[in-house]
């Protein structure tokens, strides 16, 4: 028997790597004659560049940075010196997973930290910038990254507005470009295809998990309609809105008026640069999951496009996720996690137990075999 091994991160509980060796310790005592391959997955979300550099060997550069509300942080990215290339995630800086939750105020946060790690890169050498955008804690439509790479926000009365300033989108009437841009072009990788305005939209999809009110999505829509209407005015090639823009607060909308900036759906661009397929051809089962499966997962999630891929060559996969909608999706197999009460001070233990736990009771009935 030959698996494959490739799991999403389940959020909140084990990085994708955490959820590889958990499998695999389970799966070698159960099948000590079978041969194993692991992947660890991302599509776009938090951390995809990160476990893509490490996937790859790329060096990693360290440099101090700035979070989404201007406190110091730790920052670094990937670098890939044949091609001049920066791989660098949006939530390693400008993300909520680096926020305390009651900082989370999209008026406020800024993707300026981002920026910074952008600037470095450039600084190298660097002539295209890979950014994983899933994560990011900002609606800035990449204000913060454009002020870090030189361009000037102003208020009415002409006075420069500073990163992190409250209502910035709102309080900006003006922008200057620098005299002369950056020579590099973007490939921003997301995992969602919502565009930045309309009712799937980032405000009103994505607003309130960053901390934008029910009562402030009027207003929040208006100020960024606005804001993009300046970029626009500025942009020598203006861009309209597309799927996708809606990602990490529309950070691609913005870059895309000034710069070269393509759109790649995570899972897909990931699975390429792995040689993921390759490695589905070897296999005779697939173990995928991630935290929640359901309905956005089908919208370019990584477990939905491996489960395409792996029935496309005939091959057999299994699911372990919490949720239903795993059961209608075509698996093969699934493995339906129990609820998880994070409140719990334990609850990456009882997570553990739970996973592994599931793991082999299924391995009992034979389903691989």
């Amino acid at each position: 028997m030959r698996f494959l091994i490739a799991p999403n991160a389940y959020k909140g509980t084990f990085t994708a790597l955490e959820a590889v060796a958990l499998i695999e310790e389970v799966l070698v005592h159960a099948y000590p004659s079978s041969q194993f391959t692991s992947q660890a997955l991302a599509d776009g979300g938090d951390g995809t560049c990160a476990l893509l550099a490490e996937s790859l060997g790329l060096e990693r550069i360290d440099c101090l940075s700035l979070n989404a509300i201007g406190q110091p942080i730790p920052g670094f990215y990937a670098w890939e010196e044949s091609s001049k290339t920066a791989y660098l995630d949006v939530s390693t800086c400008s993300g909520l997973g680096v926020l305390p939750t009651h900082a989370r105020e999209p008026s406020l946060t800024s993707t300026y930290g981002t920026g910074i790690l952008i600037q470095h890169a450039i600084q190298k050498g660097a002539k295209h910038l890979i950014l994983g955008l899933g994560g990011s804690a900002t609606i800035d439509l990449g204000a913060g990254i454009l002020q870090a790479l030189g361009f000037l926000f102003l208020d009415q009365n002409g006075r420069e507005i500073p990163a992190f300033s409250p209502e910035f989108l709102k309080r900006c009437r003006h922008i200057q470009r620098p005299l002369r841009l950056p020579e590099v072009s973007f490939t921003c990788l997301c995992d969602v295809r919502n565009p930045f305005f309309g009712p799937k939209g980032a405000v009103p999809v994505f607003g309130p998990q960053k901390g934008v009110k029910e009562a402030e999505i009027e207003a929040t829509e208006v100020s960024t309609a606005d804001f993009v209407d300046l970029l626009q005015r500025k942009s020598s090639n203006p861009v309209l809105d597309q799927p996708g823009f809606g990602a990490a607060g529309g950070i691609a909308f913005g870059l895309a008026q000034f710069f070269p900036c393509f759109m790649e759906y995570g899972a897909q661009y990931f699975f390429k640069q792995v040689n993921l397929e390759e490695k589905v051809k070897q296999a005779d089962w697939i173990i995928t999951g991630e935290g929640q499966y359901d309905l956005q997962s089908e919208e370019g999630k990584a477990c939905f496009e491996l489960k395409q891929m792996a029935h496309n060559q005939g091959k057999k996969i299994a699911l372990i996720a919490s949720g239903k909608e795993g059961y209608v999706s075509g698996f093969d197999a699934v493995l339906e996690l129990p609820p998880l009460d994070f409140s719990e001070p334990d609850y990456k233990k009882k997570a553990l137990e739970k996973f592994q736990g599931l793991l082999r009771e299924v391995i009992s009935t034979k389903v691989f075999d």
